[in-house]
């Protein structure tokens, strides 16, 4: 066989791309294997103790059963799949329910209620075991501008509340605290918040954090306000003896400035770039955003095209960083406007009606989110967590049948690029529904079971890594 290039000509030229590869790669590694949880709580730092999180989930779990007591109620709310084939009477659904609970999962999938019957047990499960994933002790929008003393006085109580929580395994998965912006009026005031409760904390509990602890950092413009809490960072770190990146971060996009610069470029990679590898996530909030863009208070909804825009940008500057992308949250509460015990039959209608209106906004705007590729979402109210998990179910769920599909044969034919149905899969597809399971999974919508049906092995299922799958199935 003939060639024209030595062997010293390729490889210099190879290892010339080499580098640029590499630094490619180091930029752009890809999905985070890491679970992410699907949403974030914020609730105001004077409120917070530390069974906060599981008082939530039992409020929760009561707002569900009071306004959908079985699974058909909660399916012609939502209008899920197959709602139009279930019946009215009382007597017509427990007697479908009792015949579900007796089925065989694989019986079930062929049953017209499966999708609406799986979901509301879920989210039962979910409720009473794991209601809130992630917790932000918030000092920002949910606590206010309040006199120096009392936020400190707070700031030492959340402190001492977390602490407990930590002890008595009260405390959700994920947690972390949103400290006031850097501003230049306000940073003075996020600073000694800051250093208050980590100082408070660690002292409790004799230098521990909580796991998956981050601190949220607001209202970011300017990449110098991250680099700022970079070096606050490293100060907290060394005067209370952590290892040193211990402290993580998250920002927030709520500014048209965080989207587009004086420049007309996109700072959000120089944002995440200037946190020196502290940042994990970057969360969109809804109304400080459109609030920016100078939309009027009755339409700062989710559903504005101004969010649809900032979410795609903020995903093309982001995409393959590794970073989270969290949406924000729905601002209309499910609760009724009647409160007491002694209500009329028409105060209960009204706040059936009111429930159920907020219920189908949350869903939509959640689904809405899930639909472009936003997996995790802010939560403002407990009586909000069942749409969310009713939401994460039915898509995870619904979408399940041909993601084990693709999935499965992607995985038989190892690495090579194939046309599966009419959808062209790749290897980035085949790390994309992994993620897909692994995200189900974390969050209870599929069991571990429904993953091995993949064909990937449990310890495969473990790495998180799709590309070590591929190397370890080429090995053998």
């Amino acid at each position: 066989m003939k060639l024209s290039l030595s062997d010293s000509d390729k490889t210099q030229l190879l290892d010339q791309l080499g580098v640029a590869n590499h630094h490619f790669q180091q930029v752009y590694p890809g999905d985070r294997p890491d679970r992410q949880p699907v949403h974030t709580v914020y609730g105001g730092a004077n409120l917070f103790k530390s069974d906060t999180c599981v008082r939530m989930g039992d409020t929760a779990l009561n707002s569900l059963r009071t306004y959908a007591p079985n699974f058909v109620e909660l399916a012609r709310v939502l209008r899920l799949s197959g709602h139009e084939h279930l019946p009215t009477l009382g007597a017509d659904v427990a007697d479908l329910t009792r015949r579900l609970d007796a089925m065989s999962e694989a019986d079930r999938k062929k049953q017209p209620a499966w999708l609406a019957y799986s979901v509301y047990n879920k989210m039962l499960r979910k409720l009473q075991t794991e209601a809130v994933e992630d917790f932000r002790i918030d000092f920002e929008d949910g606590f206010g501008n309040r006199p120096h003393d009392e936020e400190d006085a707070t700031a030492v109580q959340a402190a001492r509340e977390v602490a407990v929580g930590m002890q008595n395994g009260t405390l959700s998965p994920f947690i972390g605290i949103r400290i006031k912006p850097f501003t230049e009026d306000l940073k003075a005031r996020g600073v000694r918040t800051l250093d208050i409760f980590l100082s408070t904390l660690l002292a409790e509990t004799g230098g521990k954090l909580p796991d998956n602890f981050v601190v949220m950092l607001p209202k970011v413009t300017i990449p110098e306000q991250m680099t700022t809490m970079v070096r606050l960072f490293e100060l907290l770190e060394k005067a209370n003896h952590l290892i040193p990146g211990t402290l993580r971060m998250e920002t927030m996009v709520e500014a048209t400035q965080i989207v587009m610069d004086e420049e007309g470029r996109n700072p959000l990679m120089r944002i995440i770039r200037a946190s020196e590898g502290r940042c994990v996530a970057a969360h969109f909030g809804t109304y400080d955003y459109t609030a920016s863009c100078g939309i009027t208070a009755r339409y700062q909804t989710m559903a504005h095209p101004v969010c649809d825009f900032a979410h795609h940008m903020t995903k093309v500057a982001l995409g393959g960083t590794g970073i989270f992308l969290s949406d924000g949250a729905t601002n209309v509460m499910p609760i009724g406007p009647h409160r007491g015990e002694n209500l009329s039959y028409e105060q209960l209608r009204e706040n059936r009606e009111s429930v159920h209106n907020a219920w189908r906004q949350g869903f939509a705007h959640t689904t809405h989110s899930l639909i472009n590729g936003l997996y995790q979402g802010w939560d403002l109210n407990p009586a909000q967590l069942p749409m969310r998990y009713a939401a994460t179910y039915a898509f995870f769920l619904s979408s399940y049948d041909d993601a084990l599909h693709r999935l499965r044969t992607f995985v038989e034919r190892a690495a090579i690029s194939t046309l599966t149905g009419d959808i062209f899969d790749d290897a980035a597809t085949g790390q994309g529904l992994l993620n897909f399971f692994l995200k189900a999974q974390n969050c209870g919508a599929i069991t571990e079971e429904e993953v091995l049906a993949t064909g990937l092995t449990q310890e495969e299922i473990q790495s998180r890594s799709f590309f070590r799958i591929l190397e370890g199935r080429r090995k053998k």
